[in-house]
């Protein structure tokens, strides 16, 4: 009896191991088992306080960025679009979040006429500059102001993202300009 269970035991071991091992075929960087990361809350852009946890079940896709970007944020945004259009009906299975770099100007209001705009189901981000600059270090992410000509600024940042499995572990970055169909391709690979 012992020997059985044991042996049970053992099997069931090596059947998770394997599972949780087991390589994804990726476009993006496979990141699993990241020292980075981890769980974080901000404010939404309906005002409510959002959790990356709540998202647990769903893929997440994470990309830091500011509303008033001329060019890396909006293309990113879009190629998400365009991943949740090409995923269909699984798509309900993914949440994409964007997390503004720049709280002084990206309130809740003007994440509300952003975000949304891309994909209705996106989530934008945002909080004091400490609870952004926080979560922002969490994962590795660099964001200054760069004074403009003429006053005003625009924000140097990071321009990844990072894909969550459905277990919240943080498993795959996502180079900037990946493109929607590598974007769909690696979201397909954490839906399975």
């Amino acid at each position: 009896m012992r020997l059985c269970l044991a042996g049970l035991l053992l099997a069931l071991a090596v059947a998770c191991t394997s599972r949780d091992t087991a390589p994804l075929d990726l476009k993006g960087t496979d990141i699993s088992g990241a020292d980075f990361g981890g769980s974080f809350a901000l404010t939404a852009h309906t005002g409510k306080k959002v959790a990356l946890s709540d998202f647990k079940g769903k893929v997440v896709a994470l990309f830091f960025g500011y509303t008033h970007c001329p060019d890396v944020c909006p293309t990113t945004m879009l190629e998400y679009a365009g991943a949740m259009k090409k995923l269909g009906e699984r798509a309900r299975d993914v949440q994409v979040l964007f997390v503004s770099v720049d709280p002084a100007r990206d309130t809740p209001a003007v994440l509300a006429g952003y975000v949304p705009g891309f994909d209705a189901r996106f989530i934008g981000l945002t909080g004091s500059e400490a609870e952004v600059r926080r979560v922002a270090e969490q994962f590795k992410v660099v964001a200054q102001k760069v004074p403009a000509e003429g006053g005003g600024y625009t924000m140097d940042h990071s321009a990844g993202s990072y894909l969550f499995d459905r277990e919240g572990q943080l498993r795959v970055y996502e180079a900037y300009g990946a493109g929607s169909a590598n974007l769909a391709h690696d979201l397909d690979q954490l839906l399975r």
